[in-house]
């Protein structure tokens, strides 16, 4: 996912550059507690505490910010992947030799995927639900019809959808067959096949269907940034698209056919975070791309060009040691002048989070960039 750089003109993508960085850096406020310390700090009901909830998962029916964020994820990996295709195929290389390069990276990512669970758990563990485990797959299902033109690639995602339907509605399982009930649904029953365990937070391995979605409709995309179209004919092309998912995935749950959940990535939800996800790279391209108002670009900049290592490191050393680490610190040194508890959680928070950028910040100086 590194290997985002310039389009056929010559011209250096930076919006995705940049979204892959903010993706980044959202998470890594995520492992440091960020989101949770700020809740400490508003009240029930307020204003403010409804803000803040939208820096956490809906609990089911329904669609907040941060449950845009994995879509987003997904997304900008399909892009870059078919960037780097078409980039490796002016350089001589095949699609079939390609392949071999992208299935090798999809098993890295799916091996860190189920390593990060082990870590959690603290004990060797079997768990599919990490994002990396599903990019592992998405990968690979969008790369066999990268080639492929844009109807085709949307008819596929079409019969993705539909097969999702299928899968939960007509696979009358006794016990799984609600489709729509955390722990009664076609997904958990899988997981039950191939985890011999449901998600508490009712999260399935069987995402990576509709999600895959995301990561071809980002290659999609990607090939659209690639056009030789003017800027204006780009944005009104991602705009048109945006508009059109928005209203099929909104539309489905208002009409209560299928309803927005984030948690089993229904049709709906897959439809409506994909219109969003393409608002936000439209803006994106609009502000680096076409304004070029690049002046802090670069803040973003240096953790994208290393995602994959940040990930990894606020997931792991971050999430176990350095959290701590920092609060011994700043928590300490902010209870010795009478600053409120959770104000301390707060900036020991950001302050974690404020590391981890420097650590990509310095890589990026040394021009050391983590690949798989």
């Amino acid at each position: 996912m590194q290997e985002l750089t310039e389009t056929a003109a010559g011209r250096r993508l930076l919006s995705l550059d940049v979204m892959r960085g903010l993706i980044m850096i959202f998470l890594a406020g995520e492992e440091a507690g960020v989101y949770n310390a700020l809740n400490a700090l508003t009240t029930e009901g307020s204003w403010a505490h409804v803000w803040v909830q939208q820096l956490f998962h809906h609990p089911w029916n329904g669609l907040r910010v941060w449950d845009l964020i994995q879509p987003a994820f997904m997304t900008m990996a399909g892009s870059a992947l078919y960037i780097s295709t078409v980039q490796k195929e002016s350089r001589g290389i095949g699609w079939a030799q390609n392949f071999r390069h992208v299935l090798l990276r999809c098993f890295k990512l799916f091996f860190l995927g189920v390593a990060i669970h082990c870590m959690y758990r603290g004990r060797l563990t079997w768990e599919l639900w990490n994002v990396l485990t599903q990019l592992s797959v998405t990968t690979i299902i969008a790369y066999l019809v990268i080639r492929k033109g844009y109807v085709y690639q949307i008819a596929v995602c079409v019969g993705l959808l539909v097969l999702t339907e299928c899968l939960y509605r007509f696979t009358h399982i006794p016990g799984y067959d609600q489709p729509f009930v955390h722990g009664h649904n076609f997904g958990n029953y899988m997981d039950l096949l191939l985890m011999g365990q449901i998600n508490d937070g009712g999260w399935v391995a069987i995402n990576v269907i509709p999600t895959a979605v995301h990561t071809i409709a980002g290659s999609l995309a990607g090939k659209l940034f690639m056009e030789k179209f003017s800027d204006a004919e780009k944005m009104k092309r991602l705009l048109l698209a945006a508009a059109i998912c928005l209203v099929l995935g909104y539309g489905l749950d208002w009409l209560h056919i299928t309803p927005i959940i984030k948690r089993i990535a229904t049709s709906s939800f897959t439809l409506a975070s994909l219109g969003w996800v393409f608002i936000t790279m439209a803006f994106l391209y609009w502000v680096h791309d076409i304004k070029h108002l690049n002046k802090y670009a670069w803040l973003a900049i240096v953790v994208g060009t290393n995602a994959i290592f940040m990930y990894m490191f606020f997931s792991t050393v971050g999430y176990q040691w350095l959290n701590g680490f920092v609060g011994i610190f700043v928590k300490g040194g902010l209870e010795l002048i009478a600053v409120p508890e959770n104000m301390r959680n707060l900036i020991s928070a950001l302050a974690v989070v404020a590391v981890e950028w420097y650590i990509c910040y310095f890589l990026y100086k040394k021009k050391v960039f983590i690949k798989l």
